[in-house]
């Protein structure tokens, strides 16, 4: 019998975002470091022939993120990777933001004058379509009167062999997103729910109020 889960193997994100990701890891554990990960997580072909190239053709595995994530478990314990994707996340947005900001019309200048509500909804909107858009990853937005929550219903971390509250760099990412659209803030994102644990969806809540 078929899964939900089952049904997202063989989906893709573009090189371009599989690039991302190992930059960002980089950034955050050395190139050896990396190295090493796709070594244990055997994506050696990303050794061999280097990172993806830097297009949106959509080639880049959902099984290659799940199995990174759970490589870089092995390789320092649960907590030590949690930090690491978190950090990796934060990146990535930074990232992809010179990346994708532009096709997506992110104009810093246009957000300043706007409420904080109406900046978060922007940006985790717009990340949400990115993925939507240049990926196989389905995301959207929801808002309640307290705070937002952030659905992924096609999800690469449920296709860990470990899976659960675990996908920190989706987490990261989220975080970065939002302090960046408030010039420095930051907004409590949680994780809640994971596609394979039997939700509907994998899905991350982002207070409207910030931390600080």
């Amino acid at each position: 019998m078929t899964t939900v889960v089952d049904t997202f193997r063989g989906l893709h994100y573009p090189n371009k975002i599989g690039r991302l990701c190992f930059l960002s890891l980089e950034e955050v554990m050395g190139e050896n470091g990396v190295k090493a990960l796709l070594r244990l997580a055997d994506l050696t072909q990303y050794i061999e022939h280097g990172y993806p190239p830097n297009d949106l053709k959509k080639e880049f595995p959902f099984e290659a993120i799940a199995a990174t994530s759970v490589a870089l478990s092995t390789m320092y314990g649960p907590r030590g990777a949690r930090g690491l994707e978190l950090r990796a996340g934060r990146v990535a947005f930074t990232l992809g933001l010179k990346e994708f900001g532009p096709l997506l019309g992110m104009a810093d200048l246009a957000l300043k004058l706007m409420p904080i509500t109406m900046k978060l909804k922007i940006v985790l909107n717009a990340t949400a379509q990115t993925f939507d858009r240049f990926s196989d990853q389905s995301s959207h937005v929801e808002e309640e009167k307290t705070r937002f929550i952030y659905h992924i219903t096609r999800d690469p971390s449920s296709l860990r062999s470990d899976p659960g509250l675990n996908f920190y760099i989706a987490r990261g990412i989220l975080e970065e997103a939002t302090a960046w659209v408030s010039g420095g803030r930051r907004f409590a994102v949680e994780q809640i729910t994971c596609i394979a644990l039997g939700d509907k969806s994998t899905s991350f809540t982002i207070s409207k109020e910030p931390l600080d």
